[in-house]
């Protein structure tokens, strides 16, 4: 009897080569690569469509159907097993693929400017985009939450690099050819192309990862423990974590409705003209993963303290409010870009503690639940900051 371990004792699985880290972190990338290509895109839609709210329509679209997705698979997904939750990633990265394609093939369709008609089909696209985004974010993070906290930074960490990635693929995509309107639309299909390109690799990847003896030992593991049954638990777990849960509702209702509506809108430059929105947006991507690359070097042990300091990312509403409404020099592009990356900084640096130390404070059977009752706090803040951008009108 004294020589039987029990699954708490066992050693923790080797990652060989990093692999499984690795793979965990261009999977957080492909998560949200569409959407920051879709945002990224700004001068592209902005061509096609001029007189629409473009981003905000967009933000809207695809938060809106995430959060849906992630609410359905809260109530009513029972057990995560291995095989629905690699089903699932696999569904939602194809889903990526297709409506990230549907812009460009629209364009070389119609070869004109966008009409009413191509504006809702690509608002159509952005909303299934955002179904995929439930599916991936709900199975990815869920995944992650019962594994050791490493794998849950990969993934966040991952997050915030598509964002740098996409940013500096539509600057070099946007550089490569003649600003006029046959440039900046072949530049946005090459664009397109290679992040559904990435995408693609991603379905080969989520494939690979439950073929790793890491992640096949770290999954034996947890059965012998008991976590995958986790139904029952919901609703008691969810007030386990209300004011964390909170925390992160509060960073995207702060983040989504200043950035990209506001930003990529609201705001002009006579010196950058067109470039402007996409500086700012690529300031506040490498911001962002600066803030959730953070975490794998310091981490806010007090959960509590973090949910205070993502209540005071309010403070960013009276902030970006005096660099429009101010005095002329705090109108200027020097302080727009340190706000942006300020808000980049915190909204990284906080969702990364809140998602890493939230479903390790909980019971190991427990942690799934937690992290996805998490996600989808994080998906209700980023709809209320997308409508709440809806009124921000300058």
């Amino acid at each position: 009897m004294g020589g039987v371990k029990s699954p708490a004792d066992q050693p923790e699985p080797r990652d060989t080569y990093k692999l499984a880290y690795v793979i965990h972190f261009l999977l957080g990338a492909g998560n949200l690569l569409p959407w920051n290509a879709f945002i990224t895109a700004v001068d592209y839609f902005g061509f096609l469509y001029p007189a629409k709210h473009v981003e905000k329509a967009f933000s809207v679209a695809y938060m809106s159907s995430s959060v849906l997705v992630l609410v359905l698979m809260l109530i009513c997904g029972g057990c995560f097993g291995k095989l629905s939750s690699r089903l699932t990633l696999n569904l939602g990265y194809s889903l990526f693929v297709v409506s990230l394609m549907v812009a460009p093939i629209l364009d070389w369709a119609w070869c004109t400017k966008g009409t009413d008609g191509t504006y809702v089909v690509t608002v159509a696209s952005v909303a299934v985009c955002g179904l995929a985004d439930g599916l991936v974010a709900g199975s990815l993070m869920g995944s992650a939450g019962r594994l050791p906290k490493q794998y849950m930074q990969a993934v966040f960490a991952g997050t915030a690099s598509s964002g740098v990635l996409v940013s500096l693929l539509r600057v070099s995509t946007k550089a490569l050819l003649p600003q006029n309107p046959k440039g900046i639309r072949t530049s946005a299909h090459l664009y397109f192309l290679v992040s559904s390109i990435i995408l693609l690799c991603c379905v080969i990847c989520c494939n690979l990862l439950y073929k790793l003896p890491v992640m096949q030992q770290h999954y034996r593991l947890l059965q012998d423990d008991g976590a995958f049954c986790l139904r029952p638990q919901i609703w008691g777990v969810a007030r386990k974590i209300r004011w964390p849960a909170f925390g992160i509702f509060v960073i995207y209702i702060v983040t989504l409705s200043i950035f990209p509506g506001f930003i990529a809108e609201d705001l002009e430059s006579k010196f950058l003209r067109d470039w402007y929105p996409i500086l700012l947006i690529s300031v506040y991507n490498v911001a962002d993963l600066v803030g959730k690359s953070l975490t794998a070097v310091y981490i806010l042990q007090s959960i509590k303290k973090a949910t205070w300091g993502c209540i005071g990312r309010l403070v960013f509403y009276p902030l970006f409010t005096a660099c429009l409404h101010g005095p002329t020099w705090l109108k200027t592009e020097i302080p727009m870009v340190f706000l942006t990356f300020m808000l980049g900084l915190t909204n990284g640096y906080l969702t990364s503690v809140m998602m890493i130390r939230v479903p390790k404070s909980v019971l190991a059977s427990e942690a799934e639940v937690a992290a996805i009752v998490m996600v989808v706090f994080l998906g209700l803040g980023l709809v209320g900051g997308s409508v709440l951008g809806w009124f921000w009108i300058i």
